[in-house]
């Protein structure tokens, strides 16, 4: 069945503002029955999480809820489903929690393709305890990470190896299989950087090898929260800093006080919201590769449009090179600051950014220093008139000349 973008962006109240918006990667728009889960969440009888009262069911119904949801968007296990306050909170407290059984003469592998989120917190536990840090580094040239250059650093020393799923910075999707099978030949655990991936291709935590998958719900029209999924089992053996009398039951042991119940509810509704991209039968896991399939083939078409736009542009280069990418694209101005690009765009309602977007690694070995360059990316509610106002705005600041 076809993706029929137009009824999708029909749910999209923000579209209404007239802006086109390549700022996904950052953060997608909400539409409207995510929101309405939010408020019905918010406005009916709420309370902590029990089994006495009508409000604290309420609450318990919320919160296994949006385990089912994330377990059947990531193919997971909703036992091992757990809820943060973001992507880097919940890496921060998995890193602190697994490095208190590390030491001098261990390692753990960073790559400089990742988001500081995957990087920053295991450099700094390993830090913390005496354990070294190895790097890979992927190919500026071409924007490829391949599993050779994360096997160049492993070693029988090796206790994790952390690796994104597809980079948010040049959306490049290294072989996360290939490199978590090298990873766990050798005993290490694989820490994957989901946040990107997830909001444009189907997700199968197992198919990919990953230990822990971690994502962000807002990245795919949800609410601003973080989700890491992980084998039940996997969890029983970690012991995390917590509260005496907090539950010490997976995966409550790893949530720090109180859920944001509204927030879980909005999550659910926009994994169901995705399972319905393109109408099908099945269960909602079966939906979401019926709906994620016909996206990212959506998706793709975008980027390749855009990518014929730009090639056609003069002194326009675009480092998202790597065969296997996300439609997000990372392009520079010979010449020009990609800042006045962004703000050329701004002031014709086009939001696409620009910046370094805490992959600092990745822009450093691209050339571009701190201050990355101007990124582009779609999401389910870009169409091709987003496209064209956005290759007729870059062809406009191009001929602009500085004015």
């Amino acid at each position: 069945m076809s993706y029929d973008v137009a009824a999708v962006r029909e749910h999209f109240p923000s579209l209404k503002a007239g802006y086109a918006h390549f700022d996904g990667p950052g953060g997608s728009q909400v539409p409207g029955p995510v929101a309405e889960a939010v408020a019905a969440a918010m406005t009916a009888p709420l309370a902590n999480r029990g089994a006495v009262t009508a409000a604290e069911r309420a609450a318990d119904d919320i919160v296994l809820g949006a385990r089912a949801a994330m377990a059947d968007l990531l193919g997971a296990d909703r036992g091992g489903i757990v809820f943060g306050r973001s992507m880097t909170a919940l890496t921060f407290d998995t890193a602190r929690t697994l490095a208190a059984g590390w030491g001098p003469g261990d390692e753990v592998v960073v790559t400089r393709l990742d988001h500081d989120a995957n990087i920053r917190p295991w450099v700094l536990a390993a830090e913390a305890v005496g354990a070294a840090v190895r790097w890979a580094d992927f190919d500026p040239a071409t924007g490829e990470l391949p599993a050779d250059a994360v096997s160049a650093v492993l070693t029988e020393r090796t206790r994790l190896v952390a690796v994104t799923a597809a980079s948010n910075l040049i959306g490049t999707r290294p072989p996360v299989r290939e490199i978590a099978d090298r990873a766990h030949a050798v005993g290490a655990l694989v820490h994957v950087d989901g946040v990107h991936h997830t909001a444009h291709a189907e997700v199968d935590v197992t198919a990919l090898g990953a230990d822990f998958y971690v994502c962000s719900p807002y990245k795919f029209l949800g609410p601003h929260c973080g989700v890491l999924a992980a084998a039940p089992a996997l969890l029983e053996t970690m012991r995390p800093q917590k509260l005496l009398p907090s539950s010490d039951a997976v995966p409550e042991r790893f949530e720090l006080g109180t859920l944001p119940y509204e927030l879980l509810a909005g999550t659910t509704a926009a994994v169901d919201f995705l399972a319905d991209l393109v109408r099908s039968d099945g269960t909602r896991r079966e939906r979401l590769r019926t709906s994620l399939a016909a996206l990212e083939a959506h998706e793709d078409g975008l980027r390749r449009r855009i990518e014929e736009g730009l090639a056609a542009l003069p002194g326009v280069t675009v480092y998202s090179r790597a065969a296997h990418r996300t439609p997000t694209l990372l392009v520079g101005f010979a010449g020009r600051d990609p800042g006045e690009a962004y703000r050329f765009l701004a002031e014709r309602s086009i939001n696409a950014p620009a910046g370094s977007f805490y992959a600092l690694e990745a822009s450093r070995l691209l050339g571009l220093g701190d201050g990355g360059s101007l990124r582009i990316g779609s999401a389910p509610y870009t169409d091709s008139g987003d496209v064209d106002r956005l290759l007729t705005g870059l062809a406009d600041f191009l001929n602009s000349g500085g004015r």
